[in-house]
């Protein structure tokens, strides 16, 4: 093999491992929807087992991605990136970025409701930073109740409870950035004075 292949092949197991705790499953729940055993799913995340279009299919179906997506293949032609929104808790996410590990970045879409939602407050692992592009976001963070109208940020912990939705039953519109293992946005308001 070339090592152009091997970069490739090496970099499949943190891809594969960042994407099952993107979506929040253990190795259990992927055992059990791909019909993989346990070890062999850590073995391929960890690297010490090489992965196969076998082991490879049933991770696509469950993860509903194209292989390419699965072992980074380099893309050829069409420059565009085509966006493939994910449904989860009622909201639509749309991932931004593609890279595995490291910040995520979506466009989240919490949909109008007739009436307001009963916070159901979640906690993991990261950290996560948001701006509302339209609407009113209702963020419920600890004991703590905000509402954030376009053009506000924030950011937080993910491992204190949190629920995001809409503040008014209207439609909101955010960006998140999301670090998995609590990597923090840096923010600079302004440029500092060189002296």
């Amino acid at each position: 093999m070339d090592q152009e292949t091997d970069d490739v092949l090496d970099a499949v197991g943190p891809r594969l491992r960042a994407l099952r705790r993107e979506r929040g499953l253990t190795l259990s729940d992927l055992a059990a929807t791909t019909g993989v055993s346990e070890s062999t799913l850590s073995r391929l995340e960890s690297g010490q087992r090489r992965a196969t279009l076998e082991l490879l299919l049933p991770l696509a179906r469950t993860y509903d991605v194209p292989l390419d997506d699965l072992v980074g293949a380099p893309r050829t032609g069409d420059p565009r990136i085509h966006l493939k929104p994910i449904e989860r808790f009622g909201m639509v996410f749309i991932p931004l970025s593609r890279r595995p590990g490291g910040v995520h970045a979506f466009k989240m879409i919490i949909p109008a409701v007739p009436e307001p939602l009963d916070p159901a407050l979640k906690t993991h692992e990261g950290f996560e930073w948001l701006y509302v592009l339209s609407g009113r976001l209702r963020l419920v963070l600890g004991d703590r109740d905000l509402t954030l109208p376009a053009g506000e940020a924030a950011e937080f912990d993910t491992s204190l409870p949190h629920w995001l939705g809409s503040a008014d039953g209207g439609p909101v519109e955010l960006l998140i950035l999301f670090g998995l293992q609590g990597e923090r946005a840096h923010v600079r308001a302004r440029p500092e004075d060189r002296h």
